[in-house]
């Protein structure tokens, strides 16, 4: 009997180079959604979602920790890096560095949840595909 191998069977990418990817993703989703629309808006949330299950698929069994706390920490950093210059795109323009991160990290809460759940479902389904 031959076995299939499954989407999941396939990753392996060092954790290193997994956050290396996925913060250069979501830096630059930023950095096109601003410059699209002024705002980070739902096309983050979408592609900050798609990374989410992308690096859990790209990442070595070895690695899993690594990206298993990764999603809340990609969102966190590119939300500090965008109040650090552009607060208004992810707050009230008044707003101050920790206020704007917490504005951020509350509006777009959903596609954290989201993609965090998705992210652990996928490692979890490796991990058991992996055992099998």
């Amino acid at each position: 009997m031959s076995h299939t191998r499954a989407l999941w069977d396939e990753g392996s990418e060092t954790g290193r180079a997994v956050v290396a990817l996925g913060v250069a993703v979501a830096l630059s989703a930023v950095v096109v959604n601003v410059a699209m629309v002024g705002r980070v808006s739902m096309f983050f949330d979408l592609w900050f979602v798609l990374i989410c299950f992308g690096l859990a698929l790209l990442v070595r069994p070895r690695d899993f920790f690594t990206v298993g706390v990764l999603p809340p920490l990609i969102m966190l950093g590119a939300f500090a890096v965008l109040a650090l210059g552009r607060p208004e795109a992810i707050a009230e323009p008044q707003d101050g560095l920790v206020q704007a991160v917490v504005s951020g990290l509350a509006h777009h809460s959903v596609a954290l949840t989201i993609g965090y759940a998705l992210c652990l479902a996928t490692l979890l389904a490796r991990q058991r595909a992996a055992r099998g």
